[in-house]
């Protein structure tokens, strides 16, 4: 099946921060990004979330991904936020509180095929916490 999606990635650059730094946080999750400076933040474009998805699947939190993507599904986009703090180690982990600082935000426009089959591929409904294949 074939996947169209466009990722835009946000995250601001607070005065205590290294501007390089939290561009290493955003490819570290996203390699594909090649964040650019944009009024005090830094903004990307990615169009594979894959690499995503081989952390989600290797910290074995998919079922947590798929609750954030899903209730945060807007037509035929979601949004989601990343803590930066752990992305600095090449860590996902999901902002629970809207607002936190230091969060990194993601805008994942599916253009093929739609939202609940994308968001089934980078991250598959799980039983037992085992990915269950969902293309039969």
């Amino acid at each position: 099946m074939i996947h169209r999606i466009e990722a835009e990635i946000t995250a601001p650059v607070h005065d205590t921060e290294v501007t390089d730094r939290v561009a290493d946080a955003i490819t570290d999750l996203f390699p594909a990004a090649e964040p650019e400076p944009r009024g005090g933040e830094l903004v990307a474009t990615v169009h594979d979330l894959a690499h995503l998805s081989e952390l989600l699947h290797r910290q074995a939190i998919l079922d947590t991904a798929r609750g954030s993507f899903l209730s945060n599904q807007q037509g035929n986009a979601f949004s989601f936020q990343l803590k930066k703090q752990a992305a600095f180690e090449g860590i996902v982990n999901f902002v629970v509180e809207p607002g936190e600082l230091g969060a990194i935000a993601i805008r994942v426009v599916v253009e093929e095929p739609d939202v609940e089959s994308y968001v089934d591929h980078i991250a598959p409904p799980t039983r037992d916490g085992e990915p269950v294949d969902t293309s039969e």
